[in-house]
């Protein structure tokens, strides 16, 4: 490719070879034409000479005086500084101002000879051999009554031509090379005023492309190059407001996509990613940044997701498939796939849209097993009562002692199911309450809360010989309501009772952090394996079913307490160590 020049330098030398051209021309013109006129002029001065050197040779000539001619010629060729010969019709050169007539060749062939005998005169410049020189003769006839008696030739050096014209030019070529400096001073200075606002809209252009817009073009005095800036001037306007557009637009659907939860990923048809939201790079752990431009396969280690992306690619409808993401605990993500097009519908890829629903199909395992657990609860007392009951009809009613102990049983399990009922309702109640924000959270001592609470636990505590020690300073304070945060502690200190062995000890401590206020519970129990712990304050969850439904415990006690702390504002978490016991705390926000 060529290299690319300058418009400067590609205008100046062509102005200045054509102003070169022009001049040399000019000279040549005029130098010539100089010559031309010179030699015309001569030629002309030559036959005046003539003509006045005939009327004084006339009279030698008829009769002819060779000797009086030759001398007329070199007598008057000396003064006119003109060399005079006088040729007969012959040929014969009869006079001769500077040779000797006898001695000359016949003149018989001589171009101004032939012409001066057909023609009124005859001009010729030529190389004379006879002076070895250049000359110009001119020969004029000499005629009495229509015959011509000779011809009189007269002739001068060229080169005194030469040397007048040579001085001329000298003076002419001295002009044109300040003409020609001038000229070349004048194209440059024009050069640049052509292209100083074309190189000047240039740098505009240049900011343009650089995003910079608060150049101006200059304002040219030429008309094409000011329209051309007014053009420019236009374009830049529009291109900023249509970038501004642009930026808006990309800005508004960057922020969109960065808000969206789900995750979205456009693919072109080489499976390479056009763009991804933070949410996608969440799900799969890379920075949509690095991952722009790199196919699919690089980016997600998924061959189910891969070969989801090829069949969107491929369909012409869209298309949906449930992935799951193996980590540390499985994610399961619902994929949407739909042709991606251009604005003229033609398909550039494909839009994947994932939405993570592994709290929704954990929600519904936790509803299908509050269900199961619910009914698994309930049917175990109804069971037992239905059972009796008809032992009862068969005739062991008649056995007083049976009777009793049967009834007895049946009250036993009335008594459980009047309190899973119960549970269920304080634990609806609490979870409405909360929503609707109807709980009524008033700044309270927290001493008085736990005081009461282990005074309701006392009776239970003391048939264990269990020693509950409470620590909580009397100033601490917190936004609460007395009867859930009671009742929340009263099963955290109830199942601490229940897993702890006699002759033990539960710690109750309150203290107050930087941003909130902390409850923990802490006794000598079992203990509970770590695998349990994630699960253990959901509705009927039971770490030893069997050991939980000896104790009397509905399953529902820790889901309350956690329901209470939310009601509150807070949260509850669990340490367990098996072996040693457990800690439940409640955290609450700071009053």
């Amino acid at each position: 490719m060529p290299k690319k020049r300058r418009l400067l330098w590609q205008l100046y030398p062509s102005y200045l070879l054509i102003t070169i051209i022009s001049l040399v021309a000019v000279t040549w013109y005029a130098s010539e034409s100089l010559r031309h006129f010179f030699l015309e002029q001569t030629a002309s001065d030559l036959k005046v000479r003539a003509h006045f050197f005939e009327k004084q040779v006339l009279e030698y000539l008829d009769p002819l005086d060779e000797k009086a001619v030759d001398l007329l010629c070199k007598k008057i060729g000396k003064h006119a500084a003109t060399r005079i010969t006088v040729i007969l019709p012959s040929g014969k050169v009869v006079g001769d101002s500077e040779k000797n007539p006898a001695r000359m060749d016949n003149h018989v062939d001589r171009p101004e000879f032939i012409k001066a005998l057909t023609g009124p005169s005859g001009t010729s410049t030529r190389y004379s051999r006879t002076l070895e020189k250049d000359m110009m003769y001119v020969g004029i006839p000499i005629k009495k009554k229509n015959h011509i008696l000779a011809v009189i030739r007269t002739s001068v050096p060229v080169n005194d031509i030469d040397l007048v014209l040579k001085s001329i030019k000298t003076k002419i070529a001295f002009g044109v090379l300040i003409v020609a400096l001038f000229a070349a001073m004048l194209s440059l200075f024009v050069s640049r005023r052509i292209t100083r606002p074309i190189e000047q809209i240039k740098s505009w252009a240049d900011s343009i492309a650089r995003g910079e817009f608060q150049l101006r073009p200059p304002v040219a005095e030429s008309e094409e190059i000011g329209a051309l800036s007014d053009a420019l001037n236009r374009m830049a306007v529009e291109l900023r407001e249509h970038i501004d557009i642009v930026m808006r637009q990309r800005n508004e659907i960057e922020a969109v996509l960065s808000s969206m939860v789900e995750g979205v990923i456009a693919v072109d048809m080489e499976e390479r990613i056009i763009s991804m939201n933070h949410a996608a790079a969440k799900m799969f752990g890379c920075d949509p940044a690095e991952a722009q431009g790199r196919s699919i396969q690089e980016v997600v280690r998924n061959t189910v997701l891969q070969q989801f992306v090829k069949n969107a690619l491929s369909s012409q409808k869209a298309v949906e498939k449930e992935i799951v993401l193996s980590s540390e605990s499985d994610r399961f993500l619902n994929g949407h796939g739909t042709l991606l097009c251009d604005a003229e519908g033609k398909q550039i890829g494909a839009l994947i849209v994932l939405n993570d629903v592994t709290r929704l199909l954990r929600l519904e395992k936790i509803r299908r097993e509050f269900v199961a657990n619910v009914s698994h609860e309930i049917k175990t007392p109804i069971t037992a009562i239905k059972g009796f009951v008809e032992t009862l009809r068969d005739g062991a009613v008649e056995n007083h002692e049976d009777a009793e102990r049967f009834l007895e049983i049946i009250g036993k399990h009335v008594d459980r199911l009047e309190a899973i009922i119960e549970d269920l309702l304080n634990l609806s109640r609490i979870e409405q309450e909360a929503e609707r924000e109807k709980v009524v959270l008033d700044e309270g001592r927290l001493k008085d809360v736990l005081d009461t609470a282990i005074q309701v636990c006392e009776a239970s505590a003391m048939a264990k010989k269990i020693e509950i020690e409470l620590s909580c300073a009397g100033e601490i304070v917190a936004e609460l309501d007395p009867t859930l945060l009671e009742q929340a502690v009263v099963n955290l200190i109830d199942n601490a009772i229940k897993y702890s062995s006699e002759e033990s000890a539960i710690w109750i401590d309150a203290l107050q952090r930087e941003n909130e206020t902390l409850i923990s519970v802490r006794d000598q129990g079992c203990g509970i394996e770590k695998k349990h712990l994630p699960r253990l304050f959901e509705r009927f969850y039971r770490v030893d079913k069997a050991r939980s439904r000896q104790l009397g415990g509905t399953g529902l006690g820790l889901a309350i307490v956690k329901h209470i702390a939310q009601a509150h504002g807070g949260h509850v978490t669990v340490e367990s160590i098996p072996g040693k016991g457990s800690t439940f705390s409640i955290h609450l926000p700071r009053a």
